[in-house]
């Protein structure tokens, strides 16, 4: 089977899309990168490296420095998916990072947010 169309999605060209899901409900860019940096590892140089390199999703997190160990506290259902149930690694990364833009956008707070 080949693999998953998203996995060769270009990470560049759904990035804006989470802005743009973050600005409707009053949220920032800033906390997009910020949500996104913590579960990744990345700086913001680091970010915009990869946005620059239009790195495609396996690539964007295989080549994340860190990946953040409480990710497995991330929990709950994006698209219809038990994001704690999806059995492909890259495809629970994915997954994660939708869910968290998805508490950002229906206003969390980001103490929340980073399962701090």
């Amino acid at each position: 089977m080949p693999p998953h169309r998203i996995f060769t999605t270009e990470f560049a060209k759904v990035y804006p899309l989470y802005v743009q899901k973050a600005e409707r409900k009053n949220r920032t860019k800033s906390e997009v990168d910020q949500i996104i940096r913590w579960l990744t590892g990345y700086t913001a140089a680091g970010l915009a490296k990869q946005l620059q390199q239009q790195s495609d999703f396996a690539t964007f997190f295989a080549q994340a420095p860190a990946f953040h160990p409480n990710a497995a506290l991330i929990k709950g259902v994006v698209c219809g998916v038990r994001v704690e149930e999806v059995e492909d690694p890259l495809m629970q990364k994915i997954r994660y990072l939708d869910k968290l833009i998805d508490e950002l956008a229906k206003g969390k707070a980001m103490e929340k947010i980073l399962r701090q």
